[in-house]
């Protein structure tokens, strides 16, 4: 969003879980990412940076001015946010447990204060917390895949209706394309994503994004994705 209203920034990673005391600790109103300190003010969430970024710098608007198309964008918006954006992280940190060795791929070029090998190699505890934390057990997470294929048939109705997918990307854009991108990192998903609508959007939103998981998730979970990949790229 920064890059997109032409704001320069400094970005610092945090590793997962520490990031919550860190953010605490600097008294940013919660302790979840993404956060920003901008013009004397401390903001966290994407919903609440991207208004506040548009009320900074109006152009290009995240968002439509006329109310009822600017209705449907926070719609989207929010689906993205408190539906999907939870469910991909559980996803992925179920498949991290399973090869702690990717990683090394999410931290590529991470500003994270320490080398990125020793960060990795002391990971363990911290993908254990992140996982507990993220509520990414087993039966939650075949829950989740079951589901995704609905959840990227509404991202596609979206882009149909004109709510999502214009030249310049809307705040709801930029909420789900982080989602779907960040699906498309694990080898088990991307198949069913990177053909559709929803993944086309994600691509073009968000061209370059790190990590990369090779296939590591039971293929029994995977069955509801197969059945929903189109023909073309259905394996």
């Amino acid at each position: 969003m920064l890059e997109l209203k032409g704001i320069p920034y400094k970005r610092v990673d945090l590793m997962p879980v520490i990031s919550r005391g860190v953010l605490r600790g600097l008294r940013f109103p919660s302790n979840t990412v993404p956060s920003l300190s901008i013009a004397g003010t401390k903001l966290t969430g994407s919903r609440t940076i991207a208004r506040e970024l548009d009320r900074i710098v109006p152009e290009p608007p995240l968002y439509p001015s006329e109310p009822e198309p600017r209705a449907a964008v926070e719609e989207a918006e929010l689906w993205g946010d408190e539906t999907l954006q939870a469910p991909v992280r559980r996803i992925l940190w179920n498949a991290i447990q399973r090869n702690r060795a990717v990683l090394r791929s999410y931290a590529e070029g991470a500003r994270l204060g320490i080398p990125i090998g020793l960060a990795v190699k002391t990971a363990a505890p911290m993908v254990a917390a992140a996982r507990r934390m993220n509520k990414a057990g087993d039966q939650a997470v075949r829950a989740d895949l079951a589901a995704l294929p609905g959840w990227v048939k509404r991202v596609d109705d979206w882009i149909h209706e004109g709510v999502l997918g214009a030249d310049s990307p809307n705040a709801a854009d930029l909420q789900i394309a982080a989602s779907l991108r960040l699906a498309m990192t694990l080898d088990d998903l991307r198949p069913a994503l990177e053909a559709r609508p929803a993944g086309e959007l994600a691509l073009r939103a968000i061209p370059d994004f790190p990590g990369h998981a090779p296939p590591v998730l039971p293929p029994a979970w995977l069955e509801p994705l197969r059945q929903s990949e189109p023909a073309s790229s259905a394996r």
